[in-house]
């Protein structure tokens, strides 16, 4: 007689992420606003805050750089235990202790008056940055999609876009009204009151899953490994490099481009019309996410981003040897349509190749190096102009750094099991 087939579990039977009363919807939504505002007071709004500091207390830009550079590697150390974080808070808690992080610090950022009080202000932003940035979106994505994780991951993750496109003109008219002290206060008292409330209602116990993986085609693991044995699994893996690296070197390039385009331009277009072509940038970083997260879960994602990575390495050269105006902007808009992929795909090609029960892990593991890497990436740009007495070399240089990208990324290897 044969034994009766086991009825699946009432919550992974209820759990139809195409529907749009599925319970996920609402957490995409949340992540969002905590993804504009972790960009807008924790990416972009480095930028004012240098600004700011050097126009307050005549500090050199090397110094507040530098308290930059430190703020991005110690928060690319606290992102490799985010797994950690979400396992013993929940993701309820960790999102609010994160956002609570990064108002506070960027509350206080307006109040320093000496480069240490900087430094420990940074540190506390680091926090918050660990918090409500990639590893953890992705993560808190992870344990309420599967199948539509692509799509929910792209939607999401539009906020960092949000962060630049809103956040910084928001604070730089701020601060020119009522002063950048006020300013920041403000903006940490905003983030409170907009995400806190949302956090709350919205993202509560995430939906029980019999085999996280079947979707993806991957075997269960037979024994559930620690953190630890994951993490040593990964970095013995060539499947996990050959992620890593390459989107390391595209962040790389892609950060030292994109905060050195407006110095680049500004002799050939004016500072006005460099500050648009960024905008422009950022706004089809928007687009492309967008439709990029409609197709993500039905495409190669190796080689869409080999190919992403192919078009901003072509938009490099044309802008380097191209100085029409409408040229410009047109290689800024091929540019900008592949950047908010770039941050996108990784977690993506974790969850195809990887069995889910690490995906948080390698997800923090791939954005701790992506982002300590990146760190770099300005100051680089930075040394090779100054040494080559323009932006030519260190744009060709970006340029070889994606081709670089596009060829490792098609290098598919077994991944370990986990």
């Amino acid at each position: 007689m044969n034994a009766p087939h086991a009825e699946p579990a009432a919550d992974e039977k209820a759990i139809d992420e195409t529907s749009i009363r599925y319970e996920g919807w609402p957490v995409v939504g949340v992540c969002f606003l905590i993804a504009t505002c972790a960009w807008a007071g924790g990416f972009y709004g480095q930028g004012v805050y240098l600004a700011e500091l050097q126009r307050l207390h005549g500090w050199p830009a090397s110094l507040i750089s530098t308290a930059t550079t430190c703020y991005y590697l110690f928060s690319a150390v606290l992102v490799v235990f985010v797994s950690e974080a979400i396992r013993a808070l929940g993701p309820r808690r960790l999102l609010i202790a994160g956002i609570l992080c990064m108002a506070a610090g960027t509350a206080l950022v307006g109040q320093v008056t000496s480069l240490l009080q900087l430094y420990v202000v940074y540190a506390l932003l680091a926090f918050g940055w660990a918090g409500t940035s990639i590893a953890a979106i992705n993560s808190t994505l992870g344990l309420w999609f599967d199948r539509k994780r692509g799509m929910a991951i792209s939607l999401a993750l539009n906020g960092a876009s949000c962060g630049g496109i809103i956040g910084v003109p928001l604070l730089v008219g701020a601060a020119g009204r009522f002063g950048f002290p006020a300013t920041t206060i403000g903006a940490g008292a905003v983030m409170i009151a907009l995400a806190i409330p949302a956090i709350l209602i919205w993202v509560g116990r995430p939906p029980r899953r019999a085999h996280p993986v079947a979707a993806s085609g991957l075997a269960p693991p037979p024994v559930a490994q620690s953190i630890t044995e994951i993490r040593r699994a990964a970095f013995a893996s060539l499947s996990f490099w050959t992620v890593t690296v390459p989107f390391a070197l595209l962040l790389l390039a892609q950060v030292g481009f994109i905060v050195h385009l407006i110095s680049y331009l500004d002799p050939m277009i004016g500072r006005d019309r460099a500050s648009i072509a960024v905008s422009v940038m950022t706004i089809m970083a928007v687009i492309g996410r967008v439709l990029f997260g409609l197709v993500a879960d039905r495409l190669n994602q190796r080689t869409a981003s080999s190919i992403s990575a192919i078009s901003q390495a072509a938009a490099l050269v044309v802008i380097i040897n191209i100085h029409n105006e409408a040229v410009l902007f047109a290689a800024c808009v091929v540019f900008g349509f592949s950047v908010g992929n770039v941050i996108t795909l990784p977690s993506l090609i974790v969850q195809r190749e990887f069995n889910a029960a690490a995906f948080a892990v390698i997800v923090g593991l791939v954005s701790a190096i992506c982002q300590f890497t990146y760190a770099f990436g300005p100051g680089i740009i930075g040394l090779l102009r100054d040494a080559s007495g323009g932006y030519s070399v260190p744009f060709y240089v970006c340029a070889a750094l994606e081709l670089l990208a596009a060829a490792i990324v098609l290098v598919r290897a077994k991944a370990p099991q986990m």
